[in-house]
């Protein structure tokens, strides 16, 4: 009986969660947990541009604190309320002071991109926060609505990291 030669799919299974590995693709997904446990993908849009010479290494720094602030903030996570609510458990949806500390400063270091409806504030809010590559906050989210190139959207975010290495007083 011959042996069936087993084929090496596109689609792998890391810690529980598919890993789709595309042609030319640059992005390498990193699994991670949040401070909770729950397991975390995201992309190194921020190292591949680091190592391209693309942004400075305050950017990527400032974008990681940036990133950090919005973990810490919970901004990234959806809690439902319960129907019925029991007196005798926590309320899951109340915040702590150090999430409520890193909200005002998200909120600060969004104030200061423009708002999360300016191009700066969105791209850094989907790209930096909810780690999220540029391809797909230029192809789905954009900017008014409107799908953003993703040449244009690189160049929205590379500004934007400028400012926010600004605002946390980085030598830019």
């Amino acid at each position: 009986m011959a042996r069936r030669k087993q084929r090496t799919s596109s689609a792998r299974v890391l810690a529980g969660l598919p890993v789709i590995r595309r042609q030319n693709d640059l992005l390498e997904p990193v699994y991670e947990a949040d401070p909770d446990g729950r397991p975390v993908v995201h992309h190194r849009t921020l190292g591949i541009m680091l190592r391209a010479g693309t942004i400075t290494k305050d950017m990527h720094d400032a974008a990681r604190d940036f990133q950090a602030q919005f973990t810490i903030a919970c901004y990234d996570t959806i809690v439902c309320m319960r129907f019925q609510r029991d007196p005798s458990r926590a309320n899951r949806a109340e915040l702590t002071e150090t999430q409520i500390d890193a909200r005002r400063r998200v909120d600060t270091a969004m104030d200061a991109l423009g708002g999360l409806g300016s191009p700066a504030g969105g791209c850094v809010w989907h790209v930096v926060g909810l780690q999220r590559s540029i391809r797909e906050w230029a192809m789905r989210q954009g900017w008014g609505g409107r799908p953003v190139r993703v040449e244009h959207a690189q160049r929205i975010l590379v500004a934007a990291l400028g400012v926010l290495a600004g605002h946390y007083g980085y030598d830019v």
